[in-house]
């Protein structure tokens, strides 16, 4: 009796033995399907989106739509095109989505409630696509930076400095904060400031300067109100200041800004006009 009940336990055990390995088997087939299933789609969900990036930024291409722009939306459509991918990585997976869904979303108004920064970035980056203090490829000064646009993002306006640094500006602040643009404007003004003794004669100086500058090709002679202009700004401890103006397209300025400054400092040479320098006299008391 004892061996019959021995043999029973026996075979019940070997038989749960049995149904356990076949359901690991049958659970690890499963898993191992649901893996392949989700690098699978993984792998065609990058190529699609990269595809998709590819045909919408053709599509962009072809039509006239500022750079800026661009590059707001084609960030933001791999953004969502990334998103919605992780979401059918983890429903291949076996996830509920809807789930993951209503988590996501909760755990979205935390994240945006921690981010809300963030969010203001998001909004700036819309209101200068819409108001256009500036665009890709303008010169400004904001944040302490001044350099080129180089992209607009969704958070951020990437700016090169002159020495070719990336600044990465946020774009709540950029459209709340003073921005200056350089490149808006067809013209600019560009104005140095000259010193000359005391003895100089400040008309024959002046006149010297405006032949001078009405000679540069670049330098604009009219309107009236555009013509080059030299005035007496100040009488300073060790000379007479004249500030000196004249109006060029906005592309030139700087050429013509070192090149007119390099140019009076070889006139004054030789035309014998003093350009002072600081000095100091010392009377030494005799006993």
């Amino acid at each position: 009796m004892k061996l019959l009940l021995l043999e029973a336990v026996q075979r019940y055990s070997i038989d749960n033995i049995d149904v356990l390995i076949q359901n690991l088997i049958d659970a690890s087939v499963s898993a191992g399907k649901r893996v392949l299933a989700a690098v699978l789609i993984y792998i065609i969900g990058r190529y699609i989106v990269k595809l998709i990036t590819k045909i919408v930024r053709g599509m962009l291409d072809r039509r006239p739509i500022e750079v800026g722009v661009k590059s707001f939306l084609m960030s933001l459509l791999n953004i969502l095109l990334t998103v919605l991918l992780i979401i059918s990585v983890i429903g291949a997976l076996g996830v509920n989505t809807t789930s993951f869904a209503a988590l996501l979303a909760s755990a979205g108004v935390a994240v945006g409630m921690a981010l809300s920064g963030n969010l203001q970035n998001f909004a700036g980056g819309i209101i200068i696509l819409l108001f256009r203090p500036y665009r890709v490829g303008d010169w400004i000064e904001a944040q302490g930076v001044q350099g080129t646009v180089r992209e607009i993002q969704i958070f951020h306006t990437i700016i090169a400095t002159a020495d070719n640094k990336l600044v990465y500006a946020p774009n709540g602040s950029m459209s709340t904060s003073v921005v200056v643009n350089y490149s808006r404007e067809e013209l600019r003004r560009v104005q140095w400031t000259v010193g000359i003794d005391y003895g100089e004669d400040v008309k024959r100086v002046r006149a010297v300067l405006l032949d001078y500058l009405n000679s540069l090709e670049q330098i604009l002679k009219e309107p009236a109100d555009k013509a080059p202009f030299v005035g007496v700004d100040a009488l300073a401890d060790s000379s007479v200041n004249l500030t000196v103006r004249a109006w060029v397209k906005t592309e030139d300025y700087w050429t013509t800004y070192f090149d007119v400054q390099q140019g009076i400092y070889e006139l004054f040479n030789r035309e014998g006009i003093n350009i002072p320098f600081p000095q100091q006299t010392v009377h030494l008391a005799k006993d």
